[in-house]
């Protein structure tokens, strides 16, 4: 079973806000069975929107769901579009009216806001409208959504309209799917299985080389590859009856790449996070050159009190020595960026929060500061855990700012996910 997915809204299109709901709905469908051939783009123009629907339609799509454009703005026309598309007449729902009206009154009072009644009247009334025959679901904001089927009579897929931020669109996400025209159509689906391997540590080039020789053992398997900061990802996805032949094909490839796969399912954050939870253990930051990029990815995850226990984003000498107790004599004889002062920030953090491990990160991130002894890339890390274990690594980083700034704090994780739980060499 295939869906399309049409994100709306020229803020998306021109990169001013990502597209945060394409890719979740993508996994979404996969959960339920339903694959998504496309994930469409467009602007606020009517005709952009109808010729998405009319070509994702014309493939034979089982499903079509539209994300934004369902506000009280002039901009907002998508439910009008999808209506047309669908050949169903909309008129306004005087019930509906009341609702929205009623959550429009709440936030305005809670916001303090003041507003021109006729034109709040007119908004409301615009969100109110529904083509006929429609499913509404309930607003989580101020604007409903719908499940719009083709008119009797007429072939093609339902269309869910939803709305544009991300938190109204996931909240409404439920009932979407028990919506009649969804819930019948999603009892047909099939399984559709998701499983990834990890990779650090091996080129790219190679890996294509094996999965070319390995053709074969890859009937009935989707297989892809994505290299992201030298992390290879194997993501493989089959209908459940093709589970064997995954077994066959993941056993193929853990035997030739015993000595760089890290993981069989989850992220290296998620490796690393779960290892310091699972075995009691804390964590501090000492940061330069990543300004607290490290902290943060290792705050990400619900619970990250348990075993984070803070950091120091440490960019003058001063704050190196005052907050971190680096010594001045280290600074002067080798420099802030140095192996030497990783490891003494990584010694302070540790000694001053009174955690397990620590983490030292110093470097020249540039675009500017570099020296011919230490250009732009130069980074030095230091993972100092219990018992004296400790793994450093020295980096020379190409890229931009904010790419050093990044591939830093994955060596990092790694150099954790390394000491805590051994595996591929970081």
């Amino acid at each position: 079973m295939r869906a399309g997915i049409v994100v709306t809204g020229t803020e998306v299109l021109t990169g001013r806000v990502p597209d945060r709901n394409g890719p979740w709905l993508a996994e979404q469908l996969r959960r339920l069975g339903v694959d998504v051939g496309h994930v469409v783009l467009v602007g606020d123009r009517p005709g952009d929107l109808r010729a998405a629907l009319a070509f994702l339609a014309g493939l034979g799509t089982d499903l079509l769901i539209t994300t934004g454009g369902l506000g009280p703005t002039a901009d907002d026309l998508t439910a009008q579009v999808v209506a047309e598309f669908q050949d169903r007449p909309s008129a306004v729902d005087p019930a509906l009216e009341q609702r929205v009206a009623a959550v429009v009154e709440r936030l305005m009072a809670r916001r303090g806001w003041a507003a021109d009644p006729a034109a709040t009247a007119a908004g409301v009334r615009k969100q109110a409208i529904v083509p006929a025959g429609a499913t509404v679901l309930e607003p989580i904001g101020t604007a409903p959504g719908l499940v719009v089927p083709p008119a009797d009579g007429r072939g093609g897929p339902p269309v869910v309209v939803l709305p544009g931020p991300p938190g109204e669109l996931r909240g409404m996400w439920p009932a979407a799917v028990a919506a009649p025209a969804v819930r019948d159509l999603l009892a047909g689906a099939g399984e559709l299985r998701q499983e990834t391997l990890r990779l650090w540590g091996t080129l790219e080039a190679q890996l294509a080389a094996t999965l070319r020789g390995m053709e074969p053992e890859q009937a009935g398997l989707e297989v892809t590859t994505c290299l992201r900061e030298g992390e290879l990802e194997i993501v493989t996805r089959f209908a459940a009856q093709a589970q064997p032949a995954y077994d066959r094909f993941a056993g193929l490839l853990r035997q030739e790449y015993a000595t760089t796969l890290f993981s069989t399912g989850p992220t290296l954050d998620e490796l690393v996070t779960t290892a310091l939870a699972d075995g009691g253990l804390t964590i501090a930051t000492g940061e330069s050159c990543t300004g607290g990029l490290l902290a943060a990815r290792l705050t990400e995850r619900p619970g990250s009190s348990a075993y984070v226990l803070g950091g120091v984003t440490a960019y003058a000498n001063t704050a190196k020595q005052q907050l971190l107790g680096v010594d001045p004599g280290v600074l002067a004889e080798h420099g802030a960026v140095s192996p030497e002062v990783a490891r003494a920030l990584a010694d302070g953090a540790r000694a001053r929060f009174g955690a397990d491990l620590g983490v030292g990160i110093t470097g020249v991130a540039g675009p500017g500061g570099g020296t011919e002894a230490k250009p732009v890339g130069t980074v030095h890390l230091c993972v100092v855990g219990p018992e004296g274990a400790v793994a450093e690594r020295a980096l020379a980083l190409p890229g931009s700012r904010s790419a050093v700034r990044e591939r830093t704090v994955t060596m990092a994780l790694h150099l954790l996910r390394e000491l805590l739980l051994g595996g591929p060499p970081a």
